[in-house]
């Protein structure tokens, strides 16, 4: 069993930056690849970003490239989101996610959840 904890969301302006946290306990962290989703209101949880056990290689969604970084402390255990330049649009609640092996795009293809983080961003 692997246990996420999320934080660090909060209400944000329009172009302000956060830092959301993944503190995981458990099985080994450092061999599951790790995501970011995010579901607003009304739609569906969507991918946000990966980074993978092995290489530590990183995927983003085009929506978010270039304003997000994915990255991970292995000797912490804890899964990290950069976001900056936030839009309106980035309002959603923000959820960690785990699973061993490879990194998908699909939240179905995760077994471990966190309970998630809300983020808001205000125009």
């Amino acid at each position: 069993q692997v246990q996420l904890v999320e934080s660090g969301g909060g209400l944000v302006q329009a172009g302000g930056s956060l830092r959301l946290s993944c503190a995981a306990s458990g099985r080994t962290f450092s061999r599951y690849a790790m995501a970011w989703f995010r579901q607003a209101p009304g739609k569906e949880r969507e991918f946000v970003a990966a980074v993978t056990w092995s290489s530590g290689a990183t995927y983003y969604a085009d929506s978010v490239k270039g304003r997000f970084t994915i990255s991970r402390d292995n000797a912490k255990n804890t899964l990290y989101l950069q976001v900056n330049s936030l839009k309106s649009e980035d309002t959603a609640v923000y959820y960690c996610a785990a699973r061993p092996g490879v990194y998908y795009r699909s939240p179905e293809h995760y077994d471990y959840w966190g309970q998630g983080t809300q983020v808001t961003v205000s125009s």
